[in-house]
């Protein structure tokens, strides 16, 4: 049972996901740090608040029903979505765009395939009866 419990803690996918943790969790820091010192202050600096919390405020038999919290919910997770796509995702599919075409390069076609994919081209380029 405990080589079990060993393998499965040496297997790929477990090792993966134990380091996405951990990155996940100090990268945390820098999305907040974006989101709280530069994107809520630019936000602040055009509505006049750093939140909605106060906006769209309805009391309904004696209970404060705040839309507003809600909207700074949705703008909170939109910021954060957009501190990742812009800062992380871009960047890295650029990197890895630019990984594969120079590994591309590298790669030499072997003349087997070159020569299989002529024939190919010159049949295809035949006149059928």
């Amino acid at each position: 049972m405990l080589k079990g419990f060993k393998d499965f803690l040496a297997q790929g996918n477990a090792m993966d996901l134990a380091v996405a943790v951990i990155i996940g969790a100090a990268f945390t820091q820098v999305v907040t740090a974006l989101t709280d010192a530069v994107l809520m202050p630019l936000i602040s600096a055009l509505v006049g608040s750093p939140n909605f919390d106060e906006f769209a405020k309805v009391t309904l038999n004696g209970n404060e029903i705040a839309f507003g919290v809600l909207l700074t919910a949705i703008v909170n997770f939109l910021l954060v979505a957009a501190a990742v796509y812009f800062a992380i995702i871009v960047p890295m599919n650029k990197l890895l765009a630019m990984r594969r075409h120079e590994v591309e390069d590298e790669e030499e076609t072997p003349e087997d395939i070159a020569l299989l994919r002529e024939i190919r081209d010159a049949l295809a380029n035949q006149p059928r009866p």
